[in-house]
């Protein structure tokens, strides 16, 4: 895959500009904002979706697979370092003296001049974003955003407003959050991640650090997570608000029940607030925390703010149904961290009541199946009653040798509740065989797991003791996640 490049500006005046990738949430986000700021727009992807078809509804010409005549007459052509090196339109772009602009420099360059809020943090920035988005839209406020997936009661990723608010998600994988003009800055935490990349966990926090330190408002930060407790007193000449379940957190959560959905109360400035949220979960607790710490942040009252994000109904591959047969639930997921999966683990097990969880994930990334292998057998062992784990989804890594998703099963207790599968087809085949009435079946990963849930649909549909399948939901959202 390509190395993250930075060192292109983008063009003052762009021409057409091309996206590789664009069926991505966070590329196709970007892709509409320069339509609506009337560029030219086209872009290319590996297959159809339901994004690439809203797309073409606002005139982007998207092409199915890569080829270099995909860029004829381009002046602009966006990447991501999901790409390989060999792909044929980076290659006839560099080639032709086409730029090719990252696409966090192309979102650097839409967000100038803004009052940017930028949302960084190894998990739960999806949605801590989404949160204050939807939060101000029910304010009456009509910031502009990209977010890296789509806000479901908005069916979309990205929009252009009036306000003079900018909302982005910043992807810390590649250093990339670092090119905003930053207002405010939210951290939802420092796990290390991404060390493929950044080489230690020492560098991790300080490209953190930097990256508090860019914000000319203020930085909301949690108060606790331990990467973002340890960093913490490196912010002294920033001004900083915590937020979370700590004793002298500014935004503290207290009272939590995370039955069903989520209620909890908010302690701010000597007064409490209750909430519930409509999305599940601990972990969208201290989401809502920093976004309603952001918000008041931004002037709101707080009793306003938190009525705001409780508007929020979460966005897509985060615990969304996708469909039900026979009372056993279709759940799709993004986690591929092993903190994003325990959190999102404990939300449905508060859901699922006496039914079972079955997890079928891919892992993400040769480099994070190495290292994390114990952590993901540790957390699928302890929190799911049965798990099914598929090949690899190498994004922008080439094979490892001895590197699959067997590094998990066979760290297993309990070889029984766990089980690798080649092919995508025997693993849905057998998570119908095994299913029954109110379990929940939960795909789970950062690639492109989400695919298999047509065929999960099928096998249940045929299995004796299915009944008529529910589709709730048939998007794909694919995200070339970090």
């Amino acid at each position: 895959m390509i190395k993250s490049d930075f060192s292109q500006s983008m063009p003052e005046t762009p021409g057409r500009v091309h996206f590789v990738g664009i069926g991505g949430a966070g590329m196709s986000g970007i892709a509409r904002l320069f339509v609506a700021a009337g560029h030219s727009v086209s872009g290319s992807d590996i297959r159809s979706s339901t994004i690439i078809d809203g797309l073409r509804a606002i005139g982007v010409d998207v092409s199915i697979g890569h080829s270099a005549a995909n860029i004829a007459g381009a002046d602009t052509l966006v990447v991501t370092g999901a790409i390989a090196e060999d792909n044929s339109e980076f290659v006839a772009a560099r080639a032709a003296g086409i730029p090719v602009v990252h696409r966090a420099v192309a979102l650097a360059w839409l967000t100038r001049c803004r009052r940017l809020v930028a949302v960084a943090g190894a998990h739960g920035k999806t949605t801590s974003t989404g949160m204050i988005i939807e939060a101000m839209l029910a304010l009456g406020r009509h910031p502009s955003f990209v977010n890296g997936g789509v806000i479901r009661s908005l069916g979309t990723s990205a929009s252009v407003g009036t306000d003079e608010i900018f909302v982005v998600e910043a992807d810390e994988s590649d250093g990339s959050f670092l090119l905003y003009d930053t207002a405010v800055a939210l951290i939802t935490n420092v796990d290390p991640d991404h060390l493929d990349h950044f080489g230690s966990e020492a560098a991790f926090e300080d490209a953190f650090v930097t990256f508090a330190g860019k914000a000319g408002e203020f930085v909301a930060i949690s108060s606790d997570d331990p990467g973002a407790v340890a960093i913490t007193p490196r912010l002294a000449d920033s001004t900083v608000v915590t937020f979370g379940e700590a004793d002298g957190a500014d935004v503290r959560v207290h009272s939590l029940d995370t039955a069903a959905t989520v209620s909890f109360t908010i302690a701010f400035r000597g007064e409490d607030y209750p909430v519930v949220l409509r999305v599940p979960g601990r972990h969208n607790a201290l989401n809502a925390a920093g976004a309603f710490a952001v918000l008041t942040g931004l002037g709101v009252g707080p009793r306003e703010a938190l009525d705001a994000i409780a508007t929020f109904g979460g966005t897509e591959r985060r615990f969304e149904l996708r469909g039900a047969v026979g009372g056993i639930s279709v759940y799709d997921d993004f986690a591929h961290h092993p903190t994003e999966i325990r959190a999102a683990l404990c939300a449905a097990r508060g859901a699922v009541g006496s039914g079972r969880i079955i997890p079928i994930f891919q892992p993400h990334l040769y480099s994070r199946t190495r290292m994390l292998a114990a952590e993901f057998a540790e957390v699928f062992e302890t929190l799911a009653d049965i798990t099914l784990v598929v090949p690899i989804y190498g994004a922008r890594q080439d094979p490892e040798p001895g590197v699959t998703g067997e590094l998990i099963t066979n760290l297993f207790h309990d070889g029984t509740r766990v089980a690798y599968f080649a092919e995508w087809a025997d693993a849905a085949a057998h998570a119908a065989a095994i299913a029954r009435a109110g379990d929940f079946l939960m795909p789970m990963g950062g690639g492109d797991i989400a695919l298999i849930i047509p065929q999960l649909l099928e096998a249940l549909g045929s299995n004796p003791t299915g009944v008529h399948n529910t589709v709730v939901h048939n998007t794909v959202a694919r995200d070339e996640a970090p």
